[in-house]
């Protein structure tokens, strides 16, 4: 019995209907005292057209009801402080609660973003703090902290192009984006007013820099490039790529998604690029998904910098901060006051409890990712053979033999007690299994996934079914996605309902 499958025992716990379902009238989860008042009327507190009755629907339950209620539907999730996230491209590091621990501190978690800036200036420093860590981690020269999201940062750097573009008299037409890019960016350039065009990889994995030589001309504005790229490659031509582009008046936008791999070990300032975002929830260990709270912080060279959203966080001779929105070129608001700030409190308790150190989380990113290389491609088909950085990228070729595919192998994966690995992506890799340990994972727990992925790989040529019908130990087997997809229960209806029943 390998390691993996010792892991992978089965955990049993009781079914959870819905909250709506434990109700009955009458119950209730908490007494209040006798008001020792006079007690308020709702009609003397709030207008007509505010009150009701009652909430319809709203359910009555006991305190011990809706404890287990909830404490059991978490035990079904599965979390990055139960087990490793080998999602590839996303970077699932473990968030440090030293972290929240600063962030929910008073004076910081209190605060609010109208107040005077005279008694806003240790927030203010916490931002400008900030923006000097991120600017000698990239090399940069100025920095915004408003975006929300990678996404909302990816269009805030083609923005500034633009603004920079006009500026000096021609917008152009085009940015180029090659095939090994984020799914992000072609979405961004069309939103920002731009036409995509696509610069295919060589054999290696690299962008072609004897095709861009041929195609860049006075109506590209710029290439997004992401560094390392998606097949976890480092773009080692990025300094000529970018002396292509300048010679052409275009830029150079780096999708800084992966700066994982990179962070204490190379500026992309010095390889030539003159604007890019960062993700704060992959290399800085803040909050990740969810669709809650993000920060997609854009560095950008000293050319750009006049066209930066305002306001903009500056500090005077006497150290006092203050906000600068007296910016004319300035492409304005990307987002509400100076973008979510307890995000960026949790980026900076990262940043300064590292230090000069972080180069050893980016070294032990990269370590983990080759160490998994190693340990599966005696067992996978690894289509290209450049080193690793940050994560890998494997595909189904072998398994297809047998009929099992990416997406069954990582159903399997759950059986062993990991999450799924990213699947399908990058696209350029047909049946792709893209695979990031971060630095966050041991020796031990990279073993475990290892076996997990040997063991699978040794199901799909001996008893291929029981890949292509997996999970098996989950509390809901596969299920019809494509059904799902398209005809989506969106809305509960009651267990008596025939429909319901159905």
């Amino acid at each position: 019995m390998t390691t993996a499958i010792k892991k992978a025992g089965r955990h049993v716990s009781q079914s959870e209907g819905l909250i709506f379902e434990k109700s009955a009238p009458g119950k209730r989860g908490m007494e209040l005292p006798a008001l020792d008042v006079r007690p308020v009327e709702p009609a003397e507190a709030l207008p007509e057209e505010y009150l009701r009755d009652e909430i319809a629907g709203f359910p009555e339950v006991s305190e011990i009801e809706i404890v287990r209620h909830f404490t059991r539907l978490s035990t079904w999730n599965y979390a990055i402080d139960l087990g490793m996230y080998p999602l590839g491209s996303c970077t699932m590091k473990y968030n440090p609660r030293v972290n929240e621990y600063v962030a929910r501190l008073d004076g910081i978690a209190t605060e609010h973003p109208y107040q005077p800036v005279e008694l806003a200036q240790g927030c203010l420093r916490i931002l400008k703090t900030l923006e000097k860590c991120l600017l000698e981690i990239t090399g940069m020269d100025a920095a915004t902290l408003q975006p929300a999201a990678g996404a909302q940062g990816e269009l805030t750097g083609l923005l500034l192009i633009r603004a920079y573009l006009t500026s000096q008299g021609h917008p152009r037409k085009v940015v180029l984006i090659p095939d090994s890019a984020h799914g992000t960016n072609p979405a961004t350039v069309t939103i920002a007013g731009y036409e995509v065009r696509n610069i295919k990889s060589d054999a290696r994995g690299q962008i072609d820099v004897a095709q861009l030589k041929q195609i860049v001309n006075e109506d590209v504005a710029a290439l997004m490039v992401t560094n390392p790229n998606t097949l976890g490659i480092f773009e080692s031509n990025i300094a000529e790529v970018a002396d292509v582009l300048h010679a052409a008046g275009a830029q150079l936008y780096m999708d800084g998604a992966n700066m994982n791999a990179l962070a204490g070990i190379a500026r992309p300032a010095s390889f030539g690029v003159d604007v890019m975002h960062l993700n704060l929830h992959k290399t800085f260990s803040t909050p990740h998904g969810g669709g809650g709270p993000g920060a997609g912080p854009v560095v950008v060279r000293k050319h750009l910098e006049p066209f930066l959203p305002v306001p903009v966080v500056v500090e005077k001779p006497d150290g006092t901060l203050v906000l600068d929105d007296q910016r004319p070129q300035s492409i304005g608001r990307v987002r509400a006051f100076f973008g979510n700030f307890g995000v960026l409190v949790r980026a900076l308790a990262y940043t300064l409890a590292y230090g000069p150190r972080i180069r050893q989380a980016t070294e032990d990113a990269v370590l983990n990712a080759n160490y998994i290389r190693h340990g599966l491609e005696p067992y996978y088909e690894l289509p290209y053979k450049l080193p690793s950085m940050h994560e890998v990228v494997f595909s189904d070729a072998r398994q297809r033999k047998y009929g099992v595919t990416t997406m069954d192998i990582a159903k399997r994966l759950i059986d062993y007690g990991f999450h799924p690995y990213t699947t399908a992506f990058p696209l350029i890799v047909p049946g792709a299994l893209m695979i990031e340990p971060t630095e966050s994972e041991s020796k031990e727990e990279c073993d475990l996934f290892i076996d997990a992925m040997r063991a699978i790989a040794e199901e799909a040529a001996t008893n291929p079914e029981l890949v292509k019908t997996a999970p098996h130990s989950t509390r809901i087997s596969r299920l019809d996605e494509v059904a799902a997809a398209r005809k989506p229960i969106l809305r509960w209806k009651p267990a008596e309902s025939s429909e319901a029943a159905d």
